[in-house]
């Protein structure tokens, strides 16, 4: 394949999750509407004006390496942004996607990782990598426990560093490298999204531009029974869970994963119960 499907945020959900099973990536025009975008673009506007591109504020040097010098972060998010934890992070099209690919091999999924990354001109191409990576423990083959994507917050073009996908690449060989001309650029308009899954090959592109920031933001969830990349218990303070919605409760985290009915344990509890219960009891 030689180009990633486009569909609308406005088609059906079957035929996006199809897509990306299909190709390992598929592209959805609109799935963030104006507003919604407009909206945490001015939550994130204040929080990037005071993120520092400088090194030295990652757990290792490699990350620090990955990410390049001249990229903003901004983690954290559903503390940070009240649109993002009640209105993106449980957006629909997600939630349909998740439950499609995630669903048949966990109790419950969960948010991996949230983070902006504002990739400013002179920002070199990342490594490649499939982001399921992160737990090569995990003995091979495995079915799928992990869905990513890349949500634009600007217009996405290849001179700015948009995210570049290889199709087709969860179904190789793990040591299978893409020519030039399998690696494709996400290029697509402010609020759509690239969906991927975790074993799918990708990376940041080179920013050419010669003052253009590329704002976008990582957004992934992963089977329960994974421990996540990012420390949502810790960064996610409990004042502020405590006030979300049910579902975004869920998806931080504060919610066993309970496979008794399936043959299973359970993880996650507090005083033996589920701690997403006891929020709402008010007795965490």
């Amino acid at each position: 394949m030689n180009d990633i499907e486009r569909l609308k945020a406005s088609e059906p959900t079957s035929e996006i999750t199809e897509a990306l099973l299909s190709h390992g990536v598929v592209m959805v025009e609109g799935l963030l509407d104006p507003d919604l975008l407009a909206r945490f673009n001015s939550d994130l506007d204040p929080l990037l004006d005071g993120a520092d591109p400088a090194r030295g504020r990652f757990i290792n040097d490699g990350v620090a390496w990955f990410f390049g010098e001249r990229t903003r972060h901004v983690t954290g998010i559903a503390a940070k942004s009240q649109v993002f934890a009640t209105e993106i992070l449980n957006h629909p099209i997600y939630m349909a996607v998740c439950d499609a690919v995630l669903s048949p091999n966990c109790a419950r999924y969960v948010l991996n990782l949230a983070h902006v990354l504002d990739r400013g001109p002179g920002s070199e191409q990342q490594l490649l990598h499939r982001d399921q990576d992160v737990w090569f423990h995990l003995p091979t083959p495995h079915p799928e426990i992990q869905l990513a994507s890349l949500l634009a917050l600007v217009d996405f073009t290849a001179d700015n560093g948009a995210t570049r996908v290889v199709p087709d690449s969860h179904r190789w060989e793990p040591d299978r490298l893409p020519e030039e001309e399998e690696l494709i650029a996400a290029e697509m308009p402010a609020g759509s999204a690239v969906i991927y899954l975790g074993s799918t090959l990708h990376a940041g592109g080179a920013n050419t531009t010669a003052n253009e920031w590329r704002r976008g933001m990582h957004l992934s969830y992963c089977v329960g029974w994974l421990r996540t990349e990012e420390n949502h218990y810790l960064a996610s303070p409990l004042e502020t869970v405590r006030s979300l919605p049910r579902s975004s409760q869920e998806l931080l985290g504060f919610a066993a994963h309970d496979a008794i009915d399936v043959g299973g344990g359970y993880l996650g509890a507090v005083d033996l119960q589920d701690p997403v219960e006891l929020i709402a009891a008010g007795r965490l």
